[in-house]
């Protein structure tokens, strides 16, 4: 048994001093008391840590390598696309093993708990699957056995290059799956969760309307009972007039209308919806999964944060393309975004909360049930996903409560964050990660192999 007493935490009732927290042999939080003698190891600030709900854990090899125009005079994320294509044919199963890890262990030294990976680079160049069918998928598993990192593994169904299912590209070849192969993949990588860490779970991503037939769209929840369902929708101003041109229907309207969009659904990005499209959506109670930095590095557009929150939508935070891996920055630069667009400030705070603390509460929430995770709370029977925020340092000195988060957020970055724990195992000590000499070594190795690859 460990035990990790706060001298303040943030406990679902809200601050509290003297919090001891036990937590069991498997990794789950025993006992949480307030007020408690001093024992085990003493933090600062102890704090639920977030999940990070959408990952392409192998485009973060390819982070700062597409800054430059191509030349199309629009540079867009439609040609920043095409350099991914050919960057992902170099890569092997051992280097998404070596990235992934590397992805994780900065997830995890920036104060997330676990991880979403949006998986769908799955077989060989030319498109041939691997001898073993989830041969990739088992790589980002055992990735997570090295980092330490909660893992929700996402397959994700690629089968076609456009609404009127045109046949992939050369470069989504390793992505593609018709239904029946697709859930031949699934089962096989549902197979390697079931040995590996007690905390490690499976749901399913078809990838986009784009991407996936509309009579499977369709019969998704049915064909897959139990676990998240994640997937893209009404990212690109392209992406919406092609659905609206091929089906006759806004990508988010036709959702809702076909897809029985629920508790259980994941919406990634949802920049480009209507005031209308936006409130119907929060209504339907699936989560909107957001990742600022990357919807801002490819020009997705805003995410409607103040409308959806005003309809009680759930939000969750990503780090998608991997691009920057900051969950402080993440935070504010979905609440910045709010208020460039609206030229006002504070966009996302109420009455009650301050920005930092409601954008914090909402992620953990939205984070949670966009895993279907038992996380998100400091409280008995969660997995003992945890970060300490150092209140010591100079940048949060005299700081507590409110206040700490919101400096965190919006006048500090994520080298406050000390500690961190995913599903007990201890895994950032002192803001760096255990295992993070021989993960570094691994990723470097990798880099120098596809060096050339752009």
């Amino acid at each position: 048994m460990q035990t990790i007493w706060a001298e303040t935490a943030l406990l679902p009732t809200g601050w509290a001093c003297g919090v001891a927290v036990d937590l069991d042999a498997m990794g789950r939080i025993q006992t949480v008391a307030e007020n408690a003698p001093e024992r085990g190891m003493r933090v600062p600030m102890l704090l639920p840590a977030p999940v990070n709900v959408h990952s392409h854990a192998f485009q973060r090899a390819m982070a700062g390598l597409t800054e430059r125009r191509g030349p199309d005079p629009t540079d867009s994320f439609w040609t920043w696309r095409q350099l991914m294509f050919r960057f992902l044919d170099r890569l092997t199963p051992e280097h998404i093993e070596a990235i992934t890890a590397f992805v994780q262990m900065e997830m995890l030294e920036a104060g997330y708990g676990a991880s979403v990976e949006f998986h769908y680079l799955h077989h060989q160049p030319g498109g041939a699957p691997y001898d073993t069918i989830a041969e990739m998928s088992d790589r980002v598993i055992a990735a997570s056995g090295l980092s330490g990192m909660g893992l929700c593994l996402l397959p994700v169904h690629y089968q076609f290059g456009g609404c009127d299912q045109r046949a992939l590209t050369i470069g989504q070849v390793r992505f593609g799956n018709g239904f029946d192969q697709f859930q031949v993949l699934h089962a096989a990588a549902s197979t390697t969760i079931d040995a590996a860490a007690p905390d490690a779970a499976i749901g399913v991503a078809p990838h986009s309307l784009r991407a996936v037939g509309r009579d499977d769209l369709k019969r998704y929840a049915a064909h897959f009972p139990s676990g998240p369902i994640h997937m893209h929708l009404a990212e690109q101003v392209a992406e919406v007039e092609e659905v609206q041109q091929a089906w006759g229907a806004r990508p988010v309207d036709w959702a809702l209308e076909h897809m029985g969009l629920d508790g259980r659904w994941c919406l990634i990005h949802c920049t480009q919806m209507t005031p209308q499209e936006t409130g119907a959506l929060a209504r339907s109670g699936a989560v909107a999964g957001l990742c600022p930095i990357t919807e801002s590095s490819l020009g997705d557009g805003i995410f409607d944060g103040v409308r959806w929150l005003d309809n009680g939508g759930a939000i969750a935070i990503g780090s998608d393309s991997n691009i920057r891996i900051s969950l402080s920055e993440e935070l504010r630069t979905l609440d910045y975004s709010q208020r460039l667009r609206d030229r006002t400030r504070a966009a996302l705070a109420t009455p009650e909360k301050s920005t930092g603390r409601r954008l914090f509460d909402e992620v953990l929430k939205g984070g949670a049930q966009a895993s279907g995770r038992q996380t998100g709370r400091i409280e008995a029977g969660a997995w003992a996903d945890l970060l300490c925020l150092d209140t010591t340092s100079e940048h949060l000195w005299g700081r507590t409560g409110d206040t700490a988060l919101d400096t965190w957020i919006f006048a500090g970055d994520d080298r406050l964050v000390t500690d961190v724990w995913s599903a007990g195992r201890h895994m950032v000590r002192d803001g760096l990660h255990i295992q993070r000499a021989r993960i570094t070594a691994d990723y470097k190795r990798a880099m120098d192999a596809l060096r050339d690859a752009l």
